[in-house]
């Protein structure tokens, strides 16, 4: 795309011209191992982003989500992250099979700080530590366990910038529903009625039975 005026930062000295170095504290915060605050942290946390990519540089970043504490820490240096039963895309888990690097940041709800944590990933169909990892009867189908390379804390700008936590800022009904979505990208051939039912309250009674 050709756009007018458009000026590409393509070196790192240009873009340290714009961006001047971090504060020494800020570049030493980067940790090999989990801290005690960072185990409490993914005990409340319920909700994280999976960031991967290919050998070919192609991208994705895969919510995950269960009760707070659903990732496991099996020692200082490596979390378990249970799979459910989704889309079965698993854009992600065939990003690991030529690149098992993997960028994590953790959410609490309201907080505004995050946890990030990064660093090379297995693909597990079985483990002992599936049995405590059972939620509403279910057994993860796999587990994504991920050897920490780099561990810390995120500060809160983004979130004070969007107010995302700020219920009087919310408007959901700004863009279409799910399933008008789903209509017109997706599932053209359905009925909108249909679709109505299908993500209605049916779809979260179902989310660990397999039937959504």
């Amino acid at each position: 795309m050709d756009i007018p005026g458009l000026v590409e930062i393509t070196s790192y000295d240009e873009l340290r011209e714009v961006v001047p170095p971090p504060l020494q504290t800020t570049a030493d915060k980067v940790r090999k191992e989990l801290h005690e605050l960072d185990k409490q942290w993914l005990a409340e946390s319920p909700f994280c982003l999976v960031a991967t990519s290919a050998a070919d540089g192609s991208c994705d970043v895969s919510p995950k989500g269960d009760p707070a504490g659903f990732t496991k820490v099996l020692d200082e240096c490596t979390i378990a992250i249970p799979e459910r039963t989704g889309n079965r895309r698993v854009d992600g888990f065939l990003n690991i099979l030529t690149n098992p690097h993997v960028g994590l940041i953790y959410f609490i709800p309201g907080r505004g700080e995050t946890l990030r944590i990064n660093g090379r990933a297995r693909i597990v169909k079985d483990a002992p530590f599936f049995d405590e990892m059972v939620v509403k009867g279910h057994r993860p189908q796999l587990v994504l366990l991920v050897e920490i390379e780099e561990v810390f804390h995120h500060c809160s700008k983004a979130f004070l910038r969007s107010k995302v936590w700020k219920p009087e800022t919310w408007n959901p009904d700004a863009v279409p529903s799910r399933a008008e979505i789903a209509k017109a990208l997706d599932r053209k051939d359905a009925e909108l009625a249909e679709l109505r039912e299908y993500y209605g309250p049916r779809y979260e009674e179902g989310i660990y039975n397999g039937k959504y």
